[in-house]
């Protein structure tokens, strides 16, 4: 099937509302058996008019959205198609207030339209970093928010009240008001994984080593104290940041550039991110990032979109008055 190559190239191309949905339903249903996403049934019968099947099995009626990011959702094919390639490409992300300008739809839709896109952009069965074979991994922590004596006053006291209410034990971070992010860059694949952690004590950051990075992987951080004892399980060598930044291969530059372009994005696209849906803008961050070379904005498209099925946010999970909520 025909893939349009630039941002113009898809919004004329996805402007047609049969051509969108056949295209769709090819990333969807890739072997071209189309089946129930309720029971499962591959025994239905298509109403052309309506863009819709009817299941013989479980008698209802199904979409293409169903049980996918699009669930529920009254935009069209063709707004979906241009805010994923949008999203998917543009280095800086984009903001919800673009996307509600270029697209004719409210802010809050366009949130909620960005919010779902990074769903499926989320790599849910990523592998483990490195190798047994002595695969170099680099590790690092970075603190993300603003400094709580630039802050308004009330927000000041907002978050002083928070932080009193934690155990000294339990402290967040070591700077006040700020979250803290976990991150591991594989130097072979040239791919890093990031998330949020509730604090940067030596048992978190130790066990996403654990889980995350192979048994016998070369690891690079710096000497912050979470990180010693890893030499029961890995070659695990340190630069001290205070008299340099690079000895030979041991360094932690690469997730520093991770680092920077995440920060960068969130201080100058999306302005204020709460640390509650931090989680959801490094999972766009971090697609971006790994899928930067030898790809282009057609494959970066065509991969979310190809992601898009057995996912589903709605929206009392993402504001947090559902079951399922973020970190």
């Amino acid at each position: 099937m025909e893939t349009p190559c630039t941002l113009q190239d898809a919004i004329v191309y996805f402007s047609d509302a049969d051509r969108a949905f056949a295209y769709a339903v090819n990333f969807r249903w890739p072997n071209g058996l189309v089946s129930c996403p309720r029971c499962g049934s591959e025994k239905h019968s298509f109403v052309k008019t309506r863009r819709i099947w009817f299941c013989y099995d479980c008698n209802k009626q199904f979409s293409l959205k169903v049980g996918t990011i699009f669930e529920d959702s009254a935009l069209s094919l063709d707004k979906w198609m241009m805010v994923m390639w949008m999203l998917a490409n543009c280095k800086n992300g984009v903001s919800s207030y673009e996307i509600a300008r270029s697209t004719g739809i409210t802010q809050k839709s366009a949130r909620f339209m960005l919010h779902r896109i990074r769903e499926a952009m989320k790599n849910s069965n990523a592998p483990k970093l490195g190798s047994n074979e002595g695969g170099e991994v680099e590790v690092d922590e970075a603190y993300v928010g603003a400094k709580v004596k630039n802050m308004h006053h009330k927000r000041k006291l907002k978050i002083q009240n928070e932080l009193s209410k934690i155990p000294a034990w339990k402290n967040t971070t070591r700077y006040a008001g700020k979250t803290a992010i976990m991150g591991m860059f594989d130097r072979d694949s040239r791919e890093v994984r990031a998330k949020v952690v509730p604090n940067t004590r030596r048992e978190t950051l130790q066990t996403e080593i654990l889980n995350g990075i192979h048994f016998g992987s070369r690891i690079y951080s710096d000497q912050a104290v979470g990180y010693d004892s890893l030499k029961a399980n890995y070659v695990h060598e340190t630069v001290n940041h205070a008299d340099e930044y690079v000895r030979g291969q041991v360094h932690t530059n690469c997730l520093e550039n991770f680092w920077s372009l995440t920060k960068r994005n969130l201080a100058g696209t999306y302005v204020a991110v709460e640390p509650f849906h931090l989680d959801r803008y490094l999972d766009e961050q971090m697609f971006r990032f790994n899928n930067r070379q030898n790809k282009t904005d057609s494959q970066r498209f065509t991969k979310v979109l190809s992601q898009v099925a057995g996912r589903r946010l709605t929206y009392a999970n993402l504001t947090g008055t559902g079951s399922a909520t973020s970190h």
